[in-house]
């Protein structure tokens, strides 16, 4: 989600091709030739292909830096290191959360067994440092960036199945949520699940 925001965000041009993980496209071997790791999301520009959506979302931003296009990371040295490290946590940690509470839940709402011990440790944890990062400030600093979307995103595979968040978090979430590039990307995700259910 994260790189489709970013290529939003930024107004560049691009084509979204899905990729089916349940038949396994990702492992042909024609994909391989766009992302070495087989994962999604992958991007191409031009002859240049990338795996991993910080990676991605890196690239895209010094790719077409702004002013000329919109930056979704602080210009700030010490804010964009804590944006990227907020990122690689989310994305490396919180393992037991991940798998009880996958992406797709954002997205399609489908049922889930209440939270084992593990996943309910991981979410405590992912409570706590975003009430210390935020401190009751709408973004983590001071103005979006992509990093308040990643962290949106682990908040509410919780909320929206209704494990409980506190409401803080949770009214960060939802306006977070409202960003015209992830409702954009919401849809998109709705949409695609509609033509294959």
């Amino acid at each position: 989600m994260s790189a489709f925001v970013t290529l939003t965000e930024k107004a560049l041009p691009f084509e979204l091709l899905s990729i089916d993980l349940a038949s396994r496209q990702n492992q042909a071997p024609g994909y391989a030739s766009v992302s070495l790791t087989r994962r999604v999301p992958a991007l191409s520009d031009g002859e240049f292909h990338l795996a991993e959506s910080t990676a991605i979302a890196e690239y895209l931003e010094e790719r077409f830096p702004a002013p000329a296009h919109r930056a979704v990371y602080p210009a700030d040295v010490r804010q964009r290191a804590k944006a990227r490290e907020i990122q690689a946590w989310l994305r490396s940690d919180l393992l037991a959360l991940r798998k009880e509470r996958p992406t797709e839940v954002v997205f399609f709402g489908e049922g889930y067994a209440p939270l084992s011990d593990p996943a309910r440790a991981a979410a405590a944890k992912v409570f706590a440092a975003t009430q210390s990062l935020l401190d009751g400030k709408q973004h983590l600093f001071g103005e979006w960036c992509i990093a308040d979307t990643d962290l949106a995103l682990m908040l509410n595979r919780l909320a929206m199945p209704g494990d409980g968040v506190p409401e803080p978090l949770k009214r960060y979430a939802q306006a977070q949520w409202q960003r015209p590039a992830i409702q954009q990307w919401v849809r998109q995700a709705q949409a695609m699940k509609a033509a294959n259910p």
